[in-house]
């Protein structure tokens, strides 16, 4: 039963690792490849539009950390205190449904919503007695859609970790809390976020491992000539180069750059983690 999850690691994450050898060589149709050193990388780090894209991605990224990575919590924490069995049933199977949802299916659904001339997000604005908004093509405000597209797929689904974490808390804490005369705020304050905070913290560890990875399907299914400076991240960068001009030395150049700061910024965040909390990954 294992062995689909294992081979589909051993391919795509594992066997990389060795061909990662390609940034430092210069790719031949016919083997061998020539050495090259740094030269990529060079070439990489002298061009202005990489670190335009390395910049999206530190914004981006830095928006969904600060935007995104709350919200699971505080939904957890709200359908904690639900006891309607068949409120809370229905309300979680509302908010998990988006996570099952494609990118391509949010993003028909996004540009729907956001139409300048029939969605009902510009309505609504119009009854206020506002001009209308092309919101998938303004620079100002599509970063502002990727995080809040970001927030409705995956805030329901992810709170389900702080669930799990919320109900391992012993009733018996509660029970006190409640006989010493704590309300509701207070036992959620005193007993349920510091019961979690373990599993905040290994959640925001690895979150920071990934803090490059902006999510490129949905940048590329939320991406158009008008906005393509504004959200054109490390991801789509090494796609386009790699695969659609066929730069494979420089593509993994990008690449290999992009995981050595994600293994850099995954550690840091360990050892601030267990300053903090007491709690790592390790």
């Amino acid at each position: 039963m294992m062995a689909p999850g294992l081979l589909f690691f051993v391919v795509f994450h594992y066997f990389p690792i060795w061909e990662a050898k390609i940034a430092f060589e210069q790719v031949r149709i016919i083997p061998p490849n020539i050495w090259v050193g740094l030269k990529h990388f060079q070439t990489l780090f002298a061009s202005p539009i990489f670190w335009q894209v390395f910049a999206n991605t530190l914004i981006i990224s830095g928006m969904k950390l600060a935007f995104v990575f709350p919200v699971p919590i505080i939904v957890a924490l709200l359908l904690n205190e639900v006891r309607g069995g068949s409120l809370r049933k229905f309300i979680q199977s509302a908010i998990y449904l988006p996570h099952f949802l494609s990118w391509v299916v949010i993003a028909g659904v996004f540009i729907a919503v956001l139409s300048p001339s029939d969605g009902a997000v510009n309505n609504i604005l119009g009854m206020a007695g506002m001009a209308p908004r092309s919101f998938m093509t303004e620079t100002g405000s599509i970063r502002w859609v990727l995080v809040f597209s970001e927030i409705w797929r995956s805030a329901g689904w992810d709170s389900l970790l702080y669930l799990a974490a919320i109900i391992a808390i012993d009733q018996q804490l509660y029970d006190a809390a409640e006989i010493d005369g704590a309300n509701r705020w207070q036992k959620i304050r005193d007993i349920t976020i510091p019961g979690i905070v373990p599993t905040i913290a290994t959640i925001f560890i690895l979150n920071a491992g990934m803090f490059l990875s902006a999510d490129l399907n949905q940048v590329i299914n939320f991406s158009n000539d008008a906005v393509r400076s504004q959200i054109d991240i490390i991801d789509s960068y090494v796609y386009r180069i790699g695969l659609l001009t066929g730069e494979y030395s420089m593509a993994t150049a990008a690449g290999l750059f992009k995981a050595i700061l994600g293994m850099l910024m995954l550690i840091g965040a360990h050892f601030v983690s267990k300053r903090l909390t007491g709690k790592g990954v390790w």
